[in-house]
């Protein structure tokens, strides 16, 4: 027979020839040999280091703080594609504040924002790619790109207010701001494109089992189509769906704006118009089947000056930035299940999340509506600044003496957009998913939420910027005293806000939102390499 080789525990071969195998001796002392060496390695195996694919039991970081990696032993380079589908379904109540004396509605003089508008639903449904790479030890850069399949909106009648709209939707007298029902366009695209980067080098639970396992990451979005632009389907026959806004007529002519060049109808648009920057941490204990978490995120938003925050950033406005959204995180990971030779994994995911957004300038329930107004008193153009008046004359008698502040011509016009100054409100969120990683290469992911937002008012611009009380000529109506009276003091209180309408804001007309109640639903499948 031919040699045969043995191997001890560590894999240290020797080798046996025939002569050996005949011999009783040799064969003795080879046993002995071996038996002394397995002891030995029986004895040192506490001792060794762990092999970079041995798992290691009760101490891997959970899905939510899992970042892929690169340049470790045995495992030079990660990489996972992932393709998530969302939907999601948004109700809310429309309601304004009137001064009308009826049971429930106002008394005393008070307003009340408990008049109904209009029931406000919204679908959406999105696919969103995304791929992960890892750079280094607990580093990774990800791209993502959330595609709208379909987004939908529409206002309906609320407890019966689609039979008297022209009281809940009255604007100055005589017209109506808009028509229940009311639908927008369905909209479709991509909604940004995401780039950011996430690591765990800090502090890691799976290299050192004695700290918790630290994520930070910092997220960059991009809106690379085109911005929303308020919109009528159901436009009369002879108006553009999709006007500009200083297309007063919504006819797509001219009309003497943009410097007398046509206007034509625009897309509907699917992006915010803007550039994000968010920033992310979450920190995770392991113990053993159980991973409580918690963190933090925040959005800042900076508007695009293609879009329509460019024509309302003017000089008075009060509000023109979007809102900044800050979200506190608190879950459960339990991971009833693992195989770790197989790489398998199941675990269930619970969380609570709450979130505050600032004022802003944003795309409200009544967007569309209101930016596709006919009513006069919000597609009319108003001067966006005043002038001290060259007539006026302190020293002119009573009866004869001009106002102090009139209308520049000269300065620009401004137009409502449909983007209103929305209030600050908090958001509750519940959140229940379930990972199922069947092998090493492959992992799913299921689950649903419900978000709550707290009642909160959608058109609340002021009329007057205090922040400017310098020019007593600049101020127009925005001021102390009257100066047609002979001898009264008269001071500046700031400038007239530019994007503000009395029909929806000035209190007591003013639009609320209230019962917002969104439920989503989400999957999506990786492949790792």
């Amino acid at each position: 027979m031919k040699g045969a080789t043995f191997c001890d525990r560590k894999g240290n071969g020797f080798r046996l020839g025939r002569r050996g195998l005949g011999s009783p001796v040799s064969l003795a002392l080879t046993l002995a040999i071996g038996l002394a060496s397995s002891l030995v390695t029986t004895g040192a195996r506490a001792d060794e280091p762990r092999s970079a694919t041995e798992p290691r039991v009760m101490q891997e970081p959970g899905e939510v703080v899992n970042v892929i990696d690169a340049f470790d032993e045995g495992d030079p380079f990660d990489i996972a594609i992932s393709l998530g589908f969302q939907y999601s379904s948004k109700s809310a109540k429309v309601q304004r504040e009137t001064n009308i004396f009826g049971p429930g509605l106002t008394s005393g003089g008070f307003t009340s924002n408990l008049m109904n508008v209009a029931q406000f639903s919204e679908q959406t449904s999105r696919i969103i790619p995304r791929i992960d790479i890892g750079l280094y030890k607990d580093l990774a850069v990800y791209f993502r790109a959330p595609i709208i399949l379909n987004n939908s909106r529409e206002l309906t009648g609320l407890d019966g207010s689609d039979a008297v709209q022209s009281v809940v939707l009255q604007g100055a007298p005589g017209e109506q701001l808009f028509s229940l029902p009311f639908k927008s366009p369905d909209r479709s695209g991509l909604e940004y494109l995401a780039v950011g980067i996430d690591t765990s080098a800090f502090m890691n639970q799976a290299r050192d089992r004695t700290k918790p396992t630290l994520l930070f990451g910092v997220e960059g979005r991009f809106s690379l189509g085109t911005p929303m632009h308020a919109c009528n389907p159901g436009a009369p026959s002879g108006q553009v769906q999709c006007a500009h806004p200083s297309d007063i007529n919504r006819n797509g002519q001219p009309n003497g704006n943009l410097e007398g060049t046509a206007v034509g109808e625009r897309d509907a648009g699917v992006t915010r118009g803007t550039i994000g920057l968010e920033v992310h941490t979450l920190v995770s204990k392991r113990i053993k089947y159980l991973e409580p978490y918690g963190g933090f995120s925040a959005l800042f938003e900076f508007q695009q000056e293609d879009s329509d925050y460019g024509l309302t950033d003017l000089e008075g406005s009060l509000v023109n930035r979007p809102p900044i959204r800050g979200t506190m995180t608190l879950g459960l990971m339990i991971i009833p299940w693992e195989n770790r030779e197989k790489f398998g994994r199941l675990t269930f995911d619970l969380r609570a999340q709450g979130t505050y957004t600032s004022e802003g300038r944003d795309y409200s329930e009544i967007f569309d509506a209101i930016g596709s107004s006919t009513a006069s008193s919000l597609r009319q153009p108003q001067w966006s600044k005043y002038r001290r008046n060259p007539a006026y004359d302190e020293n002119a008698p009573a009866g004869s003496r001009q106002p102090i502040s009139i209308i520049d011509e000269g300065s620009q016009k401004t137009y409502v957009t449909g983007l209103t100054d929305v209030q600050q409100y908090a958001s509750i969120r519940g959140q229940a998913s379930v990972t199922w990683q069947a092998s090493e290469y492959v992992k799913f992911n299921l689950g649903f939420g419900f978000t709550h937002d707290q009642k909160h008012g959608i058109t609340g611009d002021q009329p007057c910027n205090p922040s400017f009380k310098d020019d007593i000529g600049q101020s127009g109506p925005c001021k102390s005293g009257n100066e047609l009276n002979v001898g009264e003091f008269v001071s500046a209180t700031g400038i007239p806000n530019p994007n503000y309408r009395p029909t929806i804001n000035a209190v007591g007309r003013r639009f609320w939102v209230s019962d917002s109640n969104t439920f989503d639903v989400f999957a999506s499948g990786v492949v790792m390499f």
